[in-house]
């Protein structure tokens, strides 16, 4: 790994555990083990890297998502796979924290990956979702663009409940009860 890419890495990891404004570059020249001239040299501060490791996060972020929604199965499978895979969810969701962050929301730049992180996601939720109604597999009434919504909602609000009570129990029932709300506009098939 380059040093450019331990710089990226080591600023990834320290947003997700400590947030904007507790990582300083010192703290990610130590954690990358590079010192003050190797940062400056391929970054030009520390906003330059903290957005290069943002959108990181957030590509990473959808390629495993994406992972789910397209693979093969119903709406309804591909949702529950991506809400049931494995996930750090004490630590929390490295771009929904960031949205806690008033230096990263404050900050146009630092701020349009996340926001277009969690854009997309509820679209391509909201896509999955659709083309499930459109297959007979949901029922109509399901409205794609409100559950996709109401999915993320959920998932960034289990995180919080999860953290709030240092156990992994608030999350998981959290998911648990989303996915049977959308069990709810499974379509029976006709006999």
């Amino acid at each position: 790994m380059d040093t450019a890419e331990r710089l990226v890495e080591s600023t990834r990891e320290l947003l997700w555990e400590r947030g904007y404004t507790g990582t300083s570059p010192k703290a990610i020249q130590q954690r990358a083990g590079v010192g003050q001239g190797s940062m400056y040299h391929h970054f030009a501060g520390k906003p330059d890297l903290a957005l290069a490791a943002i959108r990181r996060t957030a590509e990473e972020m959808r390629a495993l998502a994406e992972e789910e929604f397209s693979a093969p199965g119903t709406a309804v499978d591909r949702v529950t796979a991506y809400l049931l895979r494995e996930r750090d969810v004490l630590k929390g969701c490295p771009i929904g924290r960031l949205t806690q962050d008033p230096d990263v929301m404050g900050d146009p730049a630092l701020r349009a990956p996340v926001d277009e992180t969690l854009a997309w996601l509820r679209e391509r939720l909201a896509e999955v979702l659709a083309e499930g109604r459109e297959r007979g597999e949901l029922n109509t009434v399901l409205d794609p663009q409100a559950v996709a919504a109401t999915v993320v909602a959920v998932l960034q609000g289990g995180y919080v409940l999860a953290r709030a009570a240092d156990s992994v129990q608030p999350f998981d029932q959290a998911i648990a009860g989303v996915l049977g709300l959308l069990a709810a506009h499974i379509s029976m098939p006709r006999t």
